[in-house]
């Protein structure tokens, strides 16, 4: 990466996307298998968006990933949960993508839990010049602007794997690694945002959504996010943040995905 090439970056929840034939009893009943259509459209919106390095979430395995991203442009990159709605990175083959350990602590269930949490992916991305740390995250959903002292269900254990992150964000800080944290937060983010404050409390961080509404499927607030941190947030293109919205308004959004790719544009040093 070199400040002439500006990269890429989005991430894209793909919604429960697999590839494997019905009946599997992992995957609930009534989410909606896409058809080879379904698969052609994605990949055409994957080919329109060109990112550079595409984030995703709610994918079963790098077959069902590879049918969106073309392996012959990326390299695909998956965490080692052993369940249906993993997360992944994308990387066009021009860059270099090195694996980091899963960050497994994401899963702040007991082992007793009857289902585990999903692991944040862990990569370094670079072309020999600049190397960018990305984690790819899906956190717990259901609290997604609720107070901070809500003792619910969801609220204490996104709390928790927001402490998680702020141990991560801070260990990248402390080695002077430019990093990004990207993925679906299900939290609708503002500065003012406790969650986000604490996230924030040590190793500060660039909220690159803020004070923005995402236009996805008729307009919503964001909860997937792109945080910069560690020198990144200096590389950041000014207005380049960008959602990708689907054209073919009358597919369903379980037909593509009930979240658009959200994207922004970093020039390296």
């Amino acid at each position: 990466m070199c400040h002439a090439d500006p990269i890429k970056i989005a991430t894209w929840n793909l919604d429960w996307l697999t590839s494997d034939p019905e009946g599997q009893k992992s995957i609930p009943a009534d989410v909606y298998r896409r058809q080879p259509a379904d698969f052609d459209r994605l990949a055409a919106y994957a080919q329109k968006l060109d990112a550079d390095v595409i984030g995703f979430q709610e994918v079963d395995q790098p077959r069902t990933a590879a049918m969106v991203f073309p392996p012959s442009r990326y390299a695909i990159v998956m965490s080692d949960d052993r369940i249906e709605q993993r997360v992944g990175i994308a990387v066009k083959r021009t860059l270099h993508v090195t694996r980091n350990p899963d960050l497994t602590a994401l899963n702040v269930y007991p082992p007793t839990a009857p289902h585990a949490l999903r692991s944040g992916l862990d990569v370094t991305i670079g072309d020999g010049a600049s190397a960018l740390r990305v984690l790819v995250v899906h956190l717990k959903t259901g609290c997604w602007d609720n107070p901070w002292n809500e003792r619910g269900h969801s609220c204490p254990t996104l709390e928790d794997q927001f402490a998680i992150l702020e141990d991560w964000a801070l260990e990248r800080t402390d080695e002077g690694q430019p990093f990004a944290i990207i993925g679906d937060f299900n939290r609708r983010l503002t500065p003012h945002d406790p969650f986000y404050m604490a996230l924030t409390h040590d190793a500060p961080l660039t909220l690159t959504t803020s004070g923005r509404a995402s236009p996805c499927w008729g307009g919503e607030y964001f909860i997937d996010h792109l945080l910069l941190g560690g020198g990144a947030e200096h590389w950041m293109a000014p207005g380049s943040l960008r959602v990708a919205t689907f054209k073919n308004t009358d597919v369903p959004p379980d037909h593509l995905s009930d979240h658009c790719p959200v994207s922004i544009k970093l020039s390296p040093p």
